[in-house]
């Protein structure tokens, strides 16, 4: 069951912290994030309060905003949880997805931490990356970094460590292939899957079209 007071409380700090936060990673990601977790939960044997928590506050410190430190958005969590009165079970939890559920974090891992609720949270954030609004975001991020929109010189490098990924500079249609359109097949539950896979043929179709334009073809 979810306390509506508590989450409330959330939404609240959550606003306050991302208050001038970059346009992709804002309230209103979190806000889309949060509204996926809620959906993906109706088909899922989920603890809400926890998919709630979650999804609120997992990028409450993204580390590309905080020098690449990782640590930073768990220790706010915890922190906050803790000030109101969360049961320790339950901000172990929370804790426990906001360090397992980026893309990064999960590249060359094995044996990482796992629940059900982790899995609905990470489906409902990875559904952000992909679509219009996937694009729209990829495209501001790559802006606000002042990288290059498209180089055909540079390829996309599929095979990059963690470090190799965080410390990219690459163009933002690389980012596509080395991450946007993997997404799809590491969607979790059935609801993500079905929403993953639209979204993924509109980028597929993005993709065609910025081409064709590059090469004077329309």
């Amino acid at each position: 069951m979810i306390d509506l007071v508590l989450i409330e409380a959330t939404k609240a700090f959550v606003k306050k912290e991302l208050a001038n936060a970059e346009g992709g990673h804002d309230w209103f990601h979190i806000e889309r994030v949060y509204n996926n977790a809620l959906l993906i939960s109706k088909g899922e044997n989920v603890n809400a309060k926890i998919v709630a928590l979650s999804a609120l506050l997992h990028d409450i410190a993204d580390s590309k905003f905080n020098n690449g430190d990782d640590t930073i958005g768990p220790k706010k969590a915890r922190t906050f949880l803790f000030e109101q009165n969360v049961d320790s079970v339950v901000i172990e939890h929370v804790v426990n997805i906001i360090k397992n559920i980026s893309f990064s974090s999960n590249i060359g891992k094995t044996n990482a931490f796992n629940s059900l609720e982790l899995q609905v949270v990470q489906d409902s954030d990875r559904l952000d990356a992909l679509g219009a609004i996937g694009i729209a975001r990829a495209f501001n991020y790559g802006g606000f970094k002042n990288r290059a929109i498209y180089n055909p010189d540079i390829k996309p490098n599929l095979n990059m460590t963690k470090a190799e990924y965080k410390a990219s500079t690459a163009p933002t249609v690389n980012h596509f292939y080395e991450k946007l359109l993997l997404l799809k097949d590491t969607m979790n539950t059935k609801t993500g899957r079905q929403i993953a896979l639209e979204r993924h043929n509109y980028m597929e179709a993005f993709l065609k079209q910025f081409f064709a334009e590059c090469d004077g073809e329309k």
